[in-house]
């Protein structure tokens, strides 16, 4: 090779190798948007860090994270998700119930978004099927709500002691109205009375637990809800105070002491979402990710917070119970 070809081989070399090495040094930008608080994001959002690990993409090293979190103030979650979409992100993480999800939705149609866990997300409009997604939208459905009857009926069996069951429900949450109905339905068909309270703030929450003991509830049925999740050390404690066998929707209550839980494996969930985002990282679309659905659900009781409340729990019950904590 002559002289002049050789420069011009290393002149080439040195123009193109700052340009490479520059594109590797800017690592893609994950967005997370949440509807929960910094301090308490949900507690399962490290699940979803592992998987993207395992699939080979690292916080800090390959990827780069922007999170947002609304503090549950809904009103905050247009400002929080322009601001995520201005960056912008190679994906969004929506968490904390439809309500991120949708409010993406509605600022973007081209950034791939990627839900964790929520309940009908046909019906709300994020997905146009389960299996063909469409748009920029997929994740992982929850059978939240979709479970609170069955939650009644274990309730109901769990309850010996006479009286009407208590249920918390969050009024802003978009299908409240469609939950509560499903609920009513259900304790009619155990012939059990309901007595409804609402909460929606920290304080909110004292004052329904406040009501379901002037009620004299046999019994309580915490709805599905992100906010409730994010509360549940508050929700157990009171639970425990008043006395009263409770029915939650994550056996992440469980853990920590409430009486028993009836849901899918939310941990294993949230990996999904992990891996469904590294999918899209790799190149594929949203579109063509099916959202994926729950196959186990899970019946836990904690033996030892019936015993420590003086209750025994029906032996037909714990020989259908998935776990037994004690």
């Amino acid at each position: 090779m002559r002289r002049r070809d050789i420069l011009s081989a290393l002149a080439g070399a040195a123009v193109s190798w700052p340009m490479v090495a520059g594109a590797q040094q800017v690592p893609p930008v994950l967005g997370h948007l949440a509807s929960s608080s910094p301090d308490n994001p949900s507690g399962l959002f490290p699940a979803i860090l592992g998987a993207l690990k395992q699939a080979g993409f690292e916080v800090g090293r390959s990827i780069r994270l922007e999170a947002r979190y609304a503090d549950f103030d809904l009103e905050r979650l247009p400002t929080l998700a322009a601001e995520l979409v201005s960056l912008p992100c190679s994906v969004i993480i929506a968490s904390g119930g439809p309500r991120p999800a949708l409010t993406l939705q509605s600022l973007t149609s081209t950034i791939p978004i990627v839900f964790t866990p929520l309940s009908d997300s046909v019906r709300s409009g994020l997905v146009a099927s389960l299996n063909r997604p469409g748009a920029n939208i997929t994740g992982v459905a929850a059978m939240t709500i979709e479970l609170d009857p069955k939650r009644i009926e274990l309730l109901h069996a769990l309850t010996t002691a006479p009286g009407p069951l208590g249920v918390m429900y969050n009024p802003t949450r978009p299908d409240s109205t469609s939950q509560l109905d499903s609920i009513q339905i259900a304790a009619k068909a155990v012939g059990r009375e309901v007595v409804l309270t609402q909460a929606s703030t920290p304080q909110g929450i004292d004052t329904a637990f406040a009501q379901f003991k002037e009620r004299s509830i046999a019994g309580l049925l915490v709805s599905a809800d992100p906010f409730f999740s994010s509360r549940r050390s508050q929700i157990v404690a009171l639970a425990a105070q008043g006395g009263w066998p409770a029915m939650y929707q994550w056996r992440e209550f469980v853990d920590i002491g409430g009486y028993a839980s009836f849901g899918a494996n939310l941990t294993e969930q949230y990996r999904q979402a992990g891996f469904f985002v590294a999918r899209i990282l790799r190149g594929e679309k949203p579109a063509d990710l099916p959202v994926q659905q729950p196959t186990k659900f899970e019946f836990v009781v904690n033996l030892r917070t019936a015993r420590a409340l003086g209750r025994t729990v029906p032996l037909p019950l714990l020989a259908r119970a998935d776990d037994i904590v004690e």
